[in-house]
Parts: C-alpha cells; sequence; structure tokens
C-alpha cells in the first residue's frame, strides 16, 4: 500500500454533466493520490465498465485505486483495494476474498476503529467529522473522536465528512495527516486548484509540526 495524503471520491451526483474520468484526472493532477469509485445506484454492468475505466486512468498516474461496497467489482476490474462500511461485509470475510489487496474501514467511534485494526484494515475511515450531504442521516463524530483515533491508531486514518478548505486546518490540527473531500473536490469549479490548495494545507502542516 502506497502511502497517501489526499483522498477523492467520485461523487458524480456533485458535478452533474462533467464526466467522471475527466474531473478525478483533474483530481489526481492537483495531488489527489488514492481515488475512490462510489456509486450507490448504479447497476452492475454500469459500475464494472466506471471501474475498468478508473482502472485505466489511475494506473496511467501511477495513483491508488478503491471500490467501495463492491468486493466482486474491485476484483474484477483489478483495484487495488476496497473500502467498507461498518453494515458491508465483514472484514475478516472481505480479507479471504481479496488477499492482499487495501481494505479500508468507515469508522464512527475508537471502538470501530480498535476492531479494524485488531483485524488487519489497512486503514480506517474517520468520519463523518462534520454534516455533510454525502451522507446526510449520518451524525457526525466531530473533532473529539479525530483527536483519539489520530492519538491511539496505528494504521493510517483518513478524515472525512464535510472537509472544505475553510475548516481542513482544525481537522489537521486535531492530529491526522490525511484527509478525503468528496463535494469540495470534485463539486468544484477548479478541480486541480481545489485539490492543491488542500495539498499545500497539507504541507503547511507538516512543516509546523510533523517535520
Amino acid at each position: 500500500m502506497k502511502d497517501f495524503r489526499l483522498y477523492a471520491i467520485t461523487g458524480e451526483q456533485f458535478h452533474p454533466g462533467r464526466d467522471m474520468i475527466e474531473v478525478m484526472e483533474e483530481a489526481i493532477l492537483g495531488g489527489a493520490d488514492i481515488i475512490q469509485l462510489r456509486d450507490k445506484d448504479a447497476g452492475r454492468e454500469e459500475l464494472l465498465r466506471k471501474a475498468k475505466a478508473l482502472r485505466t486512468l489511475t494506473r496511467k498516474h501511477g495513483v491508488t485505486f478503491i471500490v467501495n461496497d463492491h468486493v466482486d467489482i474491485a476484483m474484477e476490474a483489478d483495484a487495488d483495494g476496497i473500502h467498507l462500511g461498518q453494515g458491508d461485509m465483514p472484514l475478516t470475510a472481505a480479507r479471504r476474498l481479496v488477499g492482499d489487496k487495501i481494505i479500508g474501514i468507515s469508522t464512527h467511534n475508537i471502538q470501530e476503529a480498535l476492531l479494524a485494526q485488531q483485524q488487519g484494515a489497512d486503514y480506517i475511515g474517520v468520519g463523518p467529522v462534520y454534516p455533510t450531504a454525502t451522507k446526510a442521516e449520518a451524525q457526525p463524530v466531530t473533532l473529539a473522536y479525530v483527536r483519539e483515533a489520530a492519538a491511539r491508531i496505528r494504521i493510517p486514518c483518513v478524515a472525512i465528512g464535510g472537509i472544505k478548505l475553510s475548516n481542513v486546518d482544525a481537522v489537521l490540527e486535531a492530529g491526522v495527516k490525511r484527509i478525503c473531500a468528496v463535494s469540495e473536490i470534485v463539486g468544484s469549479s477548479d478541480v486541480i486548484g481545489t485539490c492543491r490548495a488542500f495539498i499545500q494545507k497539507l504541507e503547511e502542516r507538516k512543516r509546523r509540526v510533523w517535520s
């Protein structure tokens, strides 16, 4: 698993009328180094088509490609890994199917995070940090959980949920070194510029604290 710092998710509902591959290539050119296909509505054939197209794109640029939820799609498209929520296939069952591919797990509290780490997750999502249109029904975990995960979890922690350029500094100050943004990136009129601005904030934090 390559190290990463800026995680982008397709979120096609935030860029209607724009080509998904074009948008995600702009995110990569701006500095996103891990890409996830998340599509809750597409049928299997369409989802596989998108996965294969993103696999070609991510190979072209040498970035990591993750498929949300669908283990079979991830395997058929030869994705680098899968991302699972708390209500999806158990991590241990997924590991038997995907072997040494990356498995990421969404977590909403420290107990879920510790269990994911114990069971062999490669990284965890920590969130949603703030209210988010991506998962409107989800209760924000607040920066308190971000701080706890950053302090106690040894595998990579990715803060996600409502993260924008206007609040990412507070998220980074809570201790995480990796962030995921959806609508702020793919819904931007300047995807490349937005990603570069996130990278600049990550770099500034690194220079001040992590170096």
